[in-house]
């Protein structure tokens, strides 16, 4: 009887909750002496069949035919001027992203990306950009930037903090420096290299080693001289010999 019952519900049962829900109870039925051995492992062997057509038959929602994801798939992304991404990568790496004995373990590449994730780390605290955003900045593909932060992760210069979302698209990675050479390098006071075609900022930038002068004020000893020059030809001509010899001298006579 109880046979016949289980039978039949399986054969009914559409969903996979509802053949879970059968597979315990004949369980407990076994365990209960109400279903011999052989009669159980038959409803079994029944239910795991009934189990596989219908997980057949789901069909995901929402995802096209032939695709394997609900998101479109990824193409390549490819540098419209390759001339300039080499240049952009070269200067990067050429700027002193990292102390040079951290330096000596990574390729042109890898420093490139190594110096994005610096200015991130020097403006904002942490770098949350994506694997593509990097790599574009520095001028190399997606698989190399990858490589970078795995290889720079594995040294113990950086962590990365991933943040994954269950059923819908994933946010960027955080990635932080710990290292303390690289982060005492940042705070060196290096500012972070403006992006290729920016404007040049229009105040330059302090001389090294020049002193500020401040030139003594000529106005006043000027005042003084003048005053001092007035003085003297004013006392010039008050005095007696002074006035002799300013006298006009008579015309066809004999001076007194």
């Amino acid at each position: 009887m109880f046979g016949d019952t289980m039978r039949a519900a399986i054969a009914d049962a559409r969903t996979l909750a509802r053949l879970d829900g059968l597979s315990g109870d004949l369980w407990r039925a076994h365990g209960s002496g109400a279903i011999e051995d052989a009669a159980a492992q038959s409803l079994a062997e029944l239910l795991h069949a009934r189990r596989l057509e219908v997980r057949g038959e789901i069909r995901p929602v929402g995802i096209p035919a032939g695709r394997s994801s609900l998101f479109p798939p990824r193409r390549p992304p490819a540098s419209p001027d390759r001339l300039a991404s080499r240049r952009r990568r070269r200067l990067l790496a050429a700027s002193g992203p990292m102390p040079p004995q951290l330096a000596a373990g990574f390729t042109t590449g890898q420093l490139a990306v190594l110096r994005v994730i610096g200015d991130e780390m020097a403006a904002k605290g942490v770098c949350g950009l994506c694997v593509d955003a990097i790599a574009a900045r520095a001028g190399v593909c997606r698989r190399l930037a990858q490589g970078a932060i795995r290889l720079a992760a594995g040294d113990g210069l950086l962590t990365v903090q991933e943040r994954r979302h269950e059923g819908r698209k994933n946010s960027p990675n955080l990635v932080r420096i710990i290292s303390r050479e690289w982060l005492a390098w940042l705070r060196r006071g290096r500012r972070p290299s403006s992006p290729p075609g920016a404007a040049e900022p229009e105040t330059a930038p302090k001389a090294i080693g020049c002193k500020t002068m401040h030139p003594t004020d000529t106005g006043v000893q000027s005042c003084h001289v003048e005053a001092r020059k007035k003085k003297r030809s004013g006392s010039a001509t008050s005095s007696p010999g002074a006035a002799r010899r300013l006298r006009p001298a008579r015309v066809g006579g004999a001076t007194s």
